[in-house]
């Protein structure tokens, strides 16, 4: 009798649902633009975690409405926080934003 083995190995791990997907399909299109990429690089490698809103024009060499349109895409998809502070903005990854990307890609949470 032969053995009706697979040709693939059994998936391990936790596999998104139809629900994760489409939040995490989301969060993926948030992300799906150089600018806003190069936005949650800056907030990750900042040395105090956050920026200020005025900083960010020189930093990527954009102006401010356009800065402001992606901070906004970002802050609606959850991935980054912001903070009214007089005048200015400041904006800092938002805690867990990334921990479905992350979880997705079967990585610790010390990746990205």
């Amino acid at each position: 009798m032969a053995s009706e083995e697979s040709c693939c190995p059994p998936v391990t791990g936790t596999v998104l649902d139809e629900d994760q997907a489409r939040a995490l399909a989301t969060r993926l299109k948030a992300l799906a633009d150089p600018v806003r990429l190069r936005l949650v690089s800056l907030l990750a490698c900042s040395d105090t975690g956050e920026l200020c809103a005025c900083d960010l024009p020189a930093l990527l060499g954009r102006k401010q409405p356009t800065i402001s349109h992606h901070l906004k895409l970002l802050t609606e998809a959850g991935l980054i926080t912001r903070e009214q502070r007089g005048k200015w903005a400041w904006f800092r990854l938002a805690p867990g934003g990334l921990d479905e990307l992350r979880l997705a890609l079967g990585r610790p949470a010390d990746f990205l």
